[in-house]
């Protein structure tokens, strides 16, 4: 049972090595030429590195788009009009 507190939790947002492996590129600006020509969603943070979340990868990667899952307005919703 202690075996899954040893499991260490990764960040939130993918590392600077992890983004070079998926795009290739080991610049920031060169990361960031591949993300958007790839329409990948990011954010720059304050020193111009390019963030990704780690969920957003996964799915990416999966073959899932993200943009389709959340927001659409001819997407899915939850029907709870029979609920009691």
């Amino acid at each position: 049972m202690t075996a899954i507190f040893e499991v260490p939790i990764q960040s939130e947002t993918l590392s600077p090595d992890e983004l070079g492996e998926i795009s290739g590129c080991a610049r920031k600006s060169d990361q960031v030429d591949w993300l958007t020509s790839n329409r990948w969603v990011f954010f720059k943070n304050r020193a111009g590195t390019p963030v990704v979340g780690r969920l957003y990868a996964r799915m990416r990667l999966a073959g899932i788009n993200p943009s389709t899952l959340a927001g659409a307005a001819d997407g899915w919703q939850l029907d709870v009009s029979k609920v009691r």
